[in-house]
């Protein structure tokens, strides 16, 4: 069943992309990512222009998110005041990523430089990921022996103006989880992503948060970012297709439940690895596009 996409200019197989989107949604729910670092580079894949891929991809991602914290919040499981400093960081972010996504489209250079920060944020996310999780369950050995988990990184131990996040059980400086989301709503702009690719190991490893809350406050997070950057893209870059995005909701949406109680249930270190052999094979496929030569050099598109 095709329909067309007319930001995209193409058609497409509706059934494939709400496949997408309940593949994407299901992910977003059990590990708590937006789910943009894989629908993204698929859309592309798929032959949607990357601009348009990265701008509707984060429409989707803020439907599939309200569903991924509603499961989570029947659980207790999200902490809207360290929620609310990360979305204050993010949307800073976002406002600021939207100018340099601007002034890179108006040059020409935007395709290649969304390929280039994939291949090196899901390259190193995930080599780092799959080290981590191997070593947890006993596939490769850990040198110098194991080693006492702190509770948090020193550096942001170290920062002033300590607050008491309760539900996170953590006495830490906001200035950490501002700068966290600042990131997050500037990968958000650029690639379409949620972020939680980078939040959620970030909350778990730097900031030490209790497991319980990550998934959850990371899914809050990228729900108000996600929203603030579809503005941002709608007004700015004018690359929201609404056609598609609301094929990626319909099956984001009920993706995202099912998701969300398989969580509940699976191991945290398979959980880590299956996301990181994700991370690697997107950057994978993504790294060899950029090398691959096209079967037409030059392609003409009309405005």
């Amino acid at each position: 069943m095709d329909i067309y996409l007319p930001i995209a200019g193409l058609s497409v197989n509706a059934l494939v992309i709400i496949g997408l989107g309940g593949a994407v949604g299901f992910l977003t729910g059990l590990i708590g990512v937006g789910g943009g670092f894989l629908t993204t580079p698929i859309l592309i894949f798929y032959g949607i222009p990357p601009a348009v891929a990265v701008a509707s991809s984060t429409t989707q991602i803020t439907g599939t998110s309200v569903s991924g914290v509603l499961a989570h919040r029947r659980r207790k499981g999200v902490d809207y005041q360290m929620g609310g400093v990360i979305i204050a960081g993010g949307v800073i972010g976002a406002t600021a990523g939207g100018f340099l996504f601007r002034l890179l489209q108006g040059s020409g250079q935007i395709d290649t430089v969304i390929a280039i920060l994939y291949v090196l944020l899901l390259g190193s996310i995930g080599f780092l990921m799959a080290r981590e999780a191997a070593g947890a369950l006993g596939l490769i050995e850990r040198k110098g022996g194991a080693k006492p988990l702190r509770r948090h990184n020193p550096l942001i131990a170290g920062l002033p103006m300590r607050w008491r996040f309760y539900r996170s059980g953590l006495y830490i400086s906001p200035l950490a989880p501002l700068a966290l989301g600042f990131v997050s709503g500037m990968l958000t702009v650029l690639l379409g992503v949620g972020g939680g690719f980078v939040v959620v190991p970030a909350m778990i490893y730097l900031l030490g948060m209790s497991a319980q809350v990550v998934v959850g406050t990371s899914l809050l997070q990228i729900l108000f970012v996600t929203g603030a950057t579809t503005l941002i893209h709608a007004t700015t870059t004018k690359s929201v297709d609404i056609v598609l995005a609301t094929l990626l909701l319909l099956g984001s949406v009920v993706g995202a439940q099912f998701g969300a109680r398989m969580a509940q249930k699976a191991r945290p270190e398979f959980l880590r690895m299956a996301l990181a052999l994700i991370c690697l094979a997107v950057a994978f496929r993504m790294a060899l596009g950029l090398g691959w030569r096209p079967s037409e050099i030059y392609t003409v598109q009309l405005l």
